[in-house]
C-alpha cells in the first residue's frame, strides 16, 4: 500500500494527539510500517494543535508535506482552515462545525471569520462538515468529540474497524470506554445518514 498521509487539527484539550496515537496504533496493529509526529505550539487547552500520521509499506519521515496530505481532520473550523494547505489537490476535509475560540482569538490577537465555512469549501475539493461535538454529547460527554471524529474517519481512512475499537481500547480508560465506543459508533453512522 502507498503511504496515507492524516493531518489532525485542532485546539488543546480536543484530544488531537489522542486520535493521532489510535491511528496510529491501528495502522501498526495492521501491519503498516506508521509515523506520527506532532506541532503543540500551545498545546495547553485552547492553543492550536497540529498532528501528522503517515502509514504504508514503509514511511521515512513522521511529516506530510504540504500539498500531500490525503485526510485532513478538523476538531474545530478555524483550525481547520488554518492547516488546509496540507491537503493534495483531491485531499478530503472532514471536520466539526463546533467553533471554539483559540487563545489567539480569546486575546484578540486573531478575529474568528464569519464565513469560515465558506473559506474551508473555497480551498478543499472534497469537503465533509458534521456537528461532531453535538454527537459526543449524544453519546454522554463532548469531550468524546474526537472519537466521533475518528469514527466518521474511517469512511475514509484504509483502517479496519474492530482494529481501531482495539486500539481505543488500549488507550481509553475503561471508565469512560462505553462513552467513546457510543461516540465512535455515532461517528461511523454519520454518513449513513447522508443521501
Amino acid at each position: 500500500m502507498r503511504v496515507f498521509n492524516v493531518v489532525i487539527a485542532g485546539v488543546g484539550g480536543q484530544g488531537v494527539l489522542l486520535t493521532s496515537k489510535i491511528i496510529s496504533e491501528t495502522a501498526l496493529l495492521q501491519g503498516f510500517d506508521a509515523k506520527q509526529s506532532e506541532v503543540h505550539g500551545m498545546a495547553q487547552r485552547g492553543g492550536s494543535v497540529i498532528s501528522h500520521v503517515r502509514f504504508g509499506e514503509k514511511v521515512y519521515s513522521p511529516i506530510v508535506s504540504e500539498g500531500e496530505g490525503d485526510l485532513l481532520i478538523g476538531f474545530e473550523p478555524l483550525e481547520t482552515a488554518r492547516y488546509i494547505h496540507f491537503l493534495k489537490k483531491d485531499g478530503i476535509v472532514l471536520y466539526n462545525t463546533y467553533r471554539v475560540s483559540s487563545i489567539t482569538v480569546s486575546i484578540g490577537a486573531e478575529k474568528y471569520p464569519d464565513d469560515i465555512d465558506e473559506i474551508i469549501r473555497k480551498n478543499a475539493k472534497n469537503v465533509f462538515a458534521l456537528d461532531g461535538t453535538k454527537l459526543a454529547v449524544e453519546a454522554g460527554d463532548k469531550r468524546a468529540l474526537n472519537v466521533v471524529l475518528l469514527g466518521a474517519s474511517l469512511k475514509f481512512l484504509p483502517l479496519d474497524k474492530n482494529i481501531v475499537l482495539k486500539a481505543l481500547e488500549n488507550s481509553i480508560s475503561k471508565k469512560v470506554l462505553a462513552i467513546n465506543k457510543k461516540a465512535f459508533e455515532l461517528g461511523l453512522e454519520f454518513f449513513n445518514d447522508i443521501k
